[in-house]
């Protein structure tokens, strides 16, 4: 079976990579390109550990082509953080507790910051709305949701 040679941009660098007509992005950036921050809780889309964004839309990358990729511009948790710090979200995560286990933490964060990148001041019902398709089984939703909204209101410089 022939290979599809892709080129792409995945967290500001020019990548590409060979891949399967069948192989889907989660399985390239973590199998080929060593970007093992998404998780597979489902392969079906259902649970969002694997969010990433794909031109500034969040997409599940269990459902996403690796070949569908070609000159796409894609944001993975790797590229949330800047090299000397967290990013804020990530810090309000850590400091409202709100992981455990730690499969869905990059979906809920890469999640969190597409949310507000589109919208800097949500409500709370607006923020849980946005991470609907983001399931958690350890912590439960309440200081996911704590640490989104701190998160906000310290990036307005609220």
């Amino acid at each position: 079976m022939a290979k599809h040679h892709v080129t792409t941009t995945i967290n500001g660098d020019r990548t590409e990579f060979l891949c399967d007509t069948e192989q889907t992005l989660l399985d390239v950036l973590r199998d080929e390109l060593g970007l093992t921050g998404s998780k597979e809780g489902c392969a079906s889309g259902d649970c969002g550990a694997c969010s990433v964004t794909m031109n500034g839309t969040l997409v599940c990358s269990c459902l996403v082509l690796a070949a569908e990729a070609q000159d796409a511009k894609f944001e993975t948790i790797e590229g949330v953080a800047s090299a000397e710090e967290l990013h804020p979200i990530q810090r309000h995560f850590l400091q409202e507790a709100a992981l455990q286990c730690g499969i869905c933490t990059p979906g809920f964060i890469v999640a969190t910051k597409a949310l507000l990148e589109h919208n800097p001041d949500p409500t709370e019902t607006e923020a849980r709305y946005w991470l609907a398709g983001n399931l958690c089984r350890c912590t439960g939703y309440d200081k996911i949701i704590k640490a989104v909204m701190n998160a906000a209101a310290e990036m307005r410089g609220a």
